[in-house]
């Protein structure tokens, strides 16, 4: 039996798909049974890495996902449109969907499983997360016994390929950004990747998979990489951490606003944001454009997948692993078989998230301050009138006349800790408050 499929998108992902798919030897046999019957392009006349059959390309990225030859649309155009569209348009045609696109299943995924959900058809994307890291399918199957607690991942490689060389070089963030988008690493315009963007997309569909519950884009707190620099770095290594930008899902203490302890009573912590962690933990020597994802379960304990996190052959891993997983269903069962819980998606509620403001987590924070008697001591006051309580206050050094001070607390609520960075700022002595930086627990 031949499955015949479509692919909205030739670009470095969709290279890497049809070249894996062109030589099947020494993989799944499964391959052996997929025909590429069309392959949606913007240009006819542009060169190619792969040889197609002219006739397999077409600009009419419409003809393919109401192909009724077609059973499965690959989409690997990214972006939001025409993507969301095309997607729900080969849905209501009762197209399979493999996808790796994060953004739009991050913003529109219940919209497009309700549709898959209604028209029976699955929508995979292994792809979407972690590039060829195993992520998603663990999360729905493998660790389906137990009750997650945390996922806490380094989901983008661009801005873990400037901190890992602004800590091995000292470099500051701009010379690092503009090396990165030399090489290829980083976009002409890398907002989405060193602003957090990116990773919260990643961190949404992560946690409604790893929390059983759909997730809200916009309820992911969200800061990036620009303002850390290279002084923080070199403080952090001193005080033992580095410094990594990290995607964040965790049940909150926080109880839902019905007070409620019964199913789904907890709210989640999510959030990106730069984070000092501990030398020693595990996350901190994954470095490069390298991916790791830190997935803590009861009675499991700890998991770590780490990989590659882009690039056309690790993102065409987990495309075509999809594709493999959807013929292998349609090679094996009747016409019109229920669809498998492990593979599609059937959550029906929102998970609760807490507000930002009620984190409990623990602080860095740099200080420049004038040099004078008893500028450390109201520090110090300033805090203890908002309840925080300081595991290290010591003067670092002097930058441009003032002395640098750099604190680090214990276990705070985020919202007294601002409230109490708010009061500082105001004294005389405080010039400025250049990073406030949290640590992982």
């Amino acid at each position: 039996m031949t499955v015949k499929i479509g692919l909205l998108g030739l670009g470095t992902v969709g290279t890497g798909t049809v070249e894996i798919l062109q030589e099947p030897q020494g993989r799944s046999p499964l391959l052996k049974a997929i025909e590429v019957k069309a392959v949606g392009v913007r240009s006819l006349d542009k060169p190619r890495q792969v040889n197609l059959p002219p006739e397999v390309l077409t600009t009419d990225l419409e003809a393919i996902v109401t192909d009724p030859d077609i059973a499965i649309v690959v989409e690997l155009m990214g972006g939001l449109e025409p993507a969301r569209s095309l997607i729900l348009q080969a849905i209501a045609h009762k197209k399979h969907i493999v996808t790796a696109n994060k953004a739009v299943i991050a913003r529109y995924g219940p919209e497009i499983y309700e549709a898959a959900n209604h028209h029976g058809v699955y929508v995979l994307l292994e792809a979407a997360v972690g590039g060829g890291i195993p992520i998603i399918k663990p999360l729905k199957q493998s660790l389906g016994g137990n009750r997650i607690e945390s996922i806490v991942g380094i989901l983008n490689g661009t801005t873990n390929y400037i901190l890992s060389r602004m800590t091995s070089e000292g470099a500051d963030f701009d010379e690092v950004l503009t090396a990165a988008q030399q090489l290829g690493y980083a976009e002409a315009d890398p907002s989405a990747d060193v602003d957090g963007l990116d990773a919260a997309d990643k961190i949404a569909i992560l946690a409604s998979l790893g929390f059983g519950g759909r997730v809200k884009r916009e309820d992911v707190a969200c800061e990036g990489i620009r303002s850390v620099s290279a002084v923080d770095i070199a403080y952090a290594d001193r005080l033992g951490f580095v410094i990594k930008l990290l995607a964040i899902s965790e049940r909150s203490a926080t109880r839902c606003a019905d007070g409620n302890a019964g199913e789904n009573s907890e709210a989640l912590q999510l959030r990106v944001h730069p984070t000092l962690i501990a030398k020693a933990h595990p996350l901190a020597s994954v470095n490069g454009v390298y991916n790791g994802v830190l997935v803590t379960g009861d009675p499991l304990g700890q998991v770590m997948f780490y990989g590659r996190g882009a690039g056309a052959g690790p993102t065409a891993s987990a495309v075509v692993s999809d594709v493999i997983n959807i013929v292998g269903i349609i090679t094996s069962s009747d016409e019109n078989p229920a669809l498998d819980p492990l593979l599609s998606c059937t959550h029906q509620h929102y998970c609760q998230v807490s507000s930002i403001e009620d984190l409990v987590t623990r602080f860095y924070c740099r200080f420049l301050c004038a040099d004078v008697p008893g500028v450390i001591g109201h520090l110090g006051m300033g805090f203890g009138n908002h309840g925080v309580s300081l595991e290290s206050l010591v003067q670092i050094g002097f930058t441009d006349g003032c002395a640098e001070i750099v604190v680090v607390t214990h276990d705070v609520r985020e919202g007294d800790y601002r409230a109490a960075l708010e009061e500082i700022s105001q004294l005389e002595a405080v010039k400025e408050i250049p990073s406030v930086i949290r640590v992982l627990s």
